[in-house]
């Protein structure tokens, strides 16, 4: 698996900026910060020409799909964007690949992996990781991909997933970073970063997997953002990654989320400050 590192970022400003040169100038200072790993969200839309971008315009840097979206992005189109880009930069972008939603998840993603596994040029496992949650997915990830890549989880999760995936593939993990101290600021922004998810069947199905009641869920109980989010000052937020490299965890990416309103300067204050602490 080409992700490397015990800490990756994910480039959430990145993912809305208009200009080409700033996202360059922002992934570079990324890397000079000592992040290895860079994952762009796929959302609802296609990144690969923003993720080609990335990897041209910067050195060393491993750049993650987090996620390519199956139902929107043709896999022949990624298949292309990888081959052009692994004959240029070998080993820079790793294909994260999710959003199977809907009845047959499953034979969904299955179809998909069968066409990167056969249709020339072909995306070979180790370069692929899976958006997994439950299970069957895991196990997917784990029999044909690189690893997995989950997301609003607590460290007992992680500990059944690497149990689950075993030892070779990757457990890569998406943490929603939040740093305030103070406890009803930290749950109010905690809570607005995952009433989203509340709603989409499998994050909810593995919220339930996870012990939280339907209650928890539902409200965001205190009980549920503590458990899925990182908040908390410098000291806490380093505390609280080490519990999820303690469970198994490979690599652990911060989703850093400031309050509506901060100044902007302050996302690269704390990158920085982040990349000192887990990274010295």
């Amino acid at each position: 698996m080409t992700i490397v590192g015990s800490v990756g970022i994910a480039g959430l400003g990145l993912d809305e900026t208009a200009e080409p040169a700033a996202e360059i100038d922002a992934a570079v200072r990324l890397r000079e910060l000592g992040y290895q790993t860079l994952w762009l969200a796929g959302g609802q839309g296609n990144n690969l020409e923003q993720i080609s971008r990335i990897v041209r315009g910067t050195e060393g840097l491993r750049v993650a799909s987090g996620i390519i979206g199956v139902l929107r992005v043709p896999a022949a189109e990624v298949a292309r964007t990888f081959a052009a880009l692994e004959a240029e930069h070998p080993g820079r972008f790793v294909v994260g690949l999710g959003g199977a939603h809907g009845p047959r998840p499953l034979p969904t993603l299955g179809a998909y992996l069968d066409a990167l596994d056969t249709v020339p040029p072909v995306v070979p496992a180790s370069a692929r990781i899976l958006a997994a949650l439950g299970p069957r997915m895991l196990r997917l990830a784990a029999d044909r991909a690189g690893g997995a890549y989950p997301y609003l989880v607590t460290p007992d999760y992680v500990a059944d997933a690497r149990k689950r995936l075993g030892d070779g593939p990757t457990l890569a993990v998406l943490v929603p970073v939040i740093p305030l101290a103070e406890p009803t600021a930290a749950r109010e922004l905690a809570r607005a970063s995952t009433a989203f998810y509340t709603n989409v069947p499998g994050y909810r199905r593995n919220f339930l997997r996870m012990g939280f009641g339907e209650a928890d869920i539902t409200d965001r109980s205190d009980a549920f953002v503590d458990g899925v989010t990182v908040w908390g000052g410098l000291e806490s937020i380093v505390a609280r990654v080490a519990e999820y490299h303690a469970a198994g965890a490979d690599q652990v990416v911060l989703g850093l989320r400031l309050p509506p309103g901060a100044d902007p300067a302050e996302d690269g204050v704390w990158q920085a400050r982040l990349a000192q602490a887990l990274l010295a």
